[in-house]
């Protein structure tokens, strides 16, 4: 470490006034291309990734100034990149974990997705971790390595999608009734699509029904609206057509008693027994 000189000064302060600024702009020029080609979070990410080692060269650059050796801070750099790279093995996971994920783009910011039994709407997509608000409102972070393992259903990937409806009737209602009738409420509830065109399906007999099947399209960001009107309507219209859905039910036989089997006699109550 040698003794600060004016020249010194001028210089140190000449590279961080230049150097952190150069390093801020570099790195948002660089985010902003990554977000205009891949997307915001793909961005954010890379512009980190730029900024911090720009930093880190200008601080290399000062400690030259000063005459620091940067040999031994090398030498203690690498053993303490060893110790943590051990230590922080999962967190690297997740980095790397990362990148593919935004090489991949299977979501971006805004989409609903579900990994499991979560589902909900992507915050941010970070360097380790992804961040998702429920529908009822909670926080989640899920490790980028997680994703990667997982199944991830992109539920707002595409502009529309398929909305399925299910019926089970009872046995003695005519099927084709059935069929003539969902076809009937698709083309009567509104935001229904017309193309795919709606289509029934007779899935088979179930324990005591009729199982039948309408599908039918939307835009996804009416699913749930569609998903819902749609069912108050069918039931409005079993209701006037006086069509009963079947429940289940359970038929007891009470079989007599083997007459060659002798009665069994019952135990005798207690406290009878004579004193």
């Amino acid at each position: 470490l040698t003794a600060l000189t004016s020249s010194s000064a001028i210089r140190v302060g000449l590279l961080v006034a230049l150097g952190v600024p150069g390093s801020l702009l570099v790195s948002r020029v660089a985010s902003r291309w990554v977000t205009f080609r891949y997307g915001a979070q793909a961005g954010l990410v890379v512009g980190k990734l730029v900024f911090y080692p720009l930093v880190l060269t200008v601080l290399a650059g000062v400690l030259l100034i000063l005459g620091v050796t940067l040999a031994p801070l090398l030498g203690a750099a690498g053993v303490l990149g060893i110790a943590l790279g051990f230590a922080s093995q999962t967190s690297v996971s997740n980095i790397i974990s990362g990148f593919f994920l935004l090489g991949e783009q299977p979501f971006v910011v805004g989409d609903a997705i579900q990994i499991g039994t979560t589902t909900g709407v992507v915050m941010s997509v970070g360097t380790l971790s992804v961040q998702l608000r429920t529908f009822d409102n909670r926080f989640v972070r899920i490790p980028n390595e997680v994703l990667i393992k997982s199944e991830v259903i992109n539920l707002t990937r595409f502009p529309i999608r398929r909305l399925e409806v299910k019926v089970g009737v009872t046995r003695e209602t005519d099927s084709e009734r059935i069929r003539d009738m969902l076809l009937d409420l698709a083309r009567d509830t509104p935001r229904v699509l017309v193309h795919p065109a709606p289509q029934t399906w007779f899935d088979g007999f179930g324990e005591s029904s009729l199982d039948l099947r309408l599908t039918v399209w939307t835009e996804t960001d009416r699913f749930w609206e569609v998903k819902n009107d749609i069912h108050h309507r069918l039931k409005a219209r079993l209701d006037a057509e006086g069509i009963a859905v079947a429940l289940p039910h359970r038929v007891l036989v009470s079989l007599p008693l083997d007459p060659r089997e002798p009665p069994t006699d019952p135990p005798a109550p207690a406290g009878d027994g004579v004193a």
